[in-house]
């Protein structure tokens, strides 16, 4: 999966400084700070503070060798080539190997700096290694910088189980610098958005038709980006501090995944992460509709964003065999129903849902991806 490209666009960065320069997430492991810090690319010294072992993303050092030169170039630095094939058990032991072959200590930290794959293994090796190591994170992605940073999960693949394998830990502290979203590609830019749709439709209706209004103005303007950026991260933190292991109400953030992930499992990965989340929260508003549980209109309300989110890949085919498939691997999942997120009655508010994987609900999810590429 590639995270970065050559610039293709740049967002207007005036007024940044809108966006505080830190708050505090609470957690089982005590307080983590997430630290909005511009300059980051101008001085990544502190980076390099007490016994570093770095984990980092290779288009990342393709892109910023020469600003990261010290890190780059430090004797504890591993790079990684930030692919869905590489976020498995599997190839995550060569990288621990690495690690104990550095002479890593329980004193030492780890440092992740990529994307969410980049993220998951090393938050896996910190949970992993020598019973626990602190760790930190440098999110380089904006799916990675308004979702994924904050929540202590790692998630890794189990030969074509995706995400069955995994730990909670949370980082010491992240950083984020928008600068790093100059050098990511269009689609990457729509599948982060897709996070932050994801979160704001979770919110509630006026959040979501909020996004919505600014939808434009978060590809053209970095200080509009940067707000619903921190916004994201504020909504899901009250989640994740009252429900940190998942046990609860935070599965209303899986809305959107259980069929995102069945899409990137059926498609190989063909579609961004965000982006088939996109396509998943879409699927999830027209099946419930279908079913009865969610008012027609908050679908309609609903679609011409998320569909204008995923367009660039509305046309990619999806097999229903394949898809449905990967929804019954799903870990939520009991031994006989499928545990969906939907969006329900006339608030739209976000709630699990046990469905029967049936025929009908075969031919909903077969009317909806009939209907995908129209």
């Amino acid at each position: 999966m590639k995270t970065h490209t050559s610039p293709a666009r740049t967002l207007r960065s005036t007024g940044a400084s809108a966006v505080s320069d830190q708050f505090t997430i609470q957690s089982h492991r005590g307080p983590y700070t997430v630290d909005f810090d511009d300059a980051l690319l101008v001085d990544p010294a502190r980076l390099l503070e007490g016994q570093p072992h770095f984990l980092i993303d290779a288009n990342v050092v393709r892109l910023y060798a020469a600003r990261l030169g010290d890190i780059v170039g430090h004797c504890n630095a591993i790079i990684i080539e930030a692919t869905e094939e590489n976020k498995s058990i599997e190839k995550a032991i060569p990288v621990l190997e690495r690690l104990v072959q550095n002479k890593i200590r329980r004193d030492h930290t780890l440092v992740a700096i990529g994307g969410g794959i980049v993220q998951d293994l090393t938050c896996f090796a910190a949970s992993t290694l020598l019973r626990g190591l602190p760790w930190r994170f440098v999110p380089t992605t904006l799916l990675a910088q308004a979702d994924s940073c904050i929540g202590s999960k790692s998630s890794i693949n189990l030969g074509a189980t995706k995400n069955i394998l995994g730990t909670f830990n949370p980082p010491e502290r992240i950083y984020i610098d928008a600068g790093f979203l100059d050098t990511l590609e269009e689609k990457d830019i729509h599948s982060g958005i897709g996070e932050i749709i994801k979160v704001h439709a979770i919110a509630g209706v006026a959040a979501f038709d909020r996004l919505a209004a600014d939808f434009d103005r978060l590809f053209t303007e970095r200080a509009v980006l940067l707000a619903y950026i921190r916004a994201a991260l504020v909504i899901k933190q009250a989640y994740i501090e009252k429900d940190e292991f998942d046990r609860g109400i935070r599965n209303i953030f899986n809305y959107g995944h259980s069929f995102g992930h069945a899409i990137e499992s059926a498609t190989h990965y063909a579609i961004p992460h965000g982006i088939a989340v996109t396509i998943g929260m879409d699927m999830a508003n027209f099946i419930a509709s279908m079913r009865g549980i969610l008012p027609r209109e908050h679908h309609r309300r609903m679609h011409p964003i998320l569909r204008r989110n995923y367009q660039q890949f509305a046309a990619t085919p999806i097999p229903v065999d394949a898809l449905l498939a990967a929804l019954t691997r799903d870990k939520k999942n009991t031994s006989t129903m499928l545990r969906l997120i939907f969006p329900v009655g006339d608030d739209a508010s976000i709630k699990r849902v046990d469905v029967a994987p049936d025929k009908a609900f075969r031919a909903q999810c077969e009317t909806f991806i009939s209907e995908l590429a129209s």
